[in-house]
């Protein structure tokens, strides 16, 4: 289980640059993983229960899109640290 925070994205995915940006804003640090550089990286966001991304994870808590509960783990990643 990681305590780094990822985030499934791809080119192109405006719902995904809003997400980096609100993680940013947040001051939370992310890793990024473009599902179209690499199909492992697809077969994560759906073994998640995901098709789609942009997916954001924490800890094995997966959020997708940009939702209220994205500030739900925006406090668990500073609940943490």
């Amino acid at each position: 289980m990681s305590s780094q925070v990822l985030v499934y994205t791809t080119d192109d995915c405006i719902e995904c640059e809003y997400v980096k940006r609100f993680l940013e804003s947040e001051g939370i640090a992310f890793l990024t993983k473009n599902i179209k550089d690499n199909p492992e990286y697809e077969q994560e966001v759906q073994a998640y229960g995901y098709l789609g991304v942009p997916v954001t994870v924490f800890k094995e808590q997966a959020i997708k899109g940009l939702t209220p509960d994205l500030q739900k783990l925006v406090k668990a990643v500073r609940d943490q640290g």
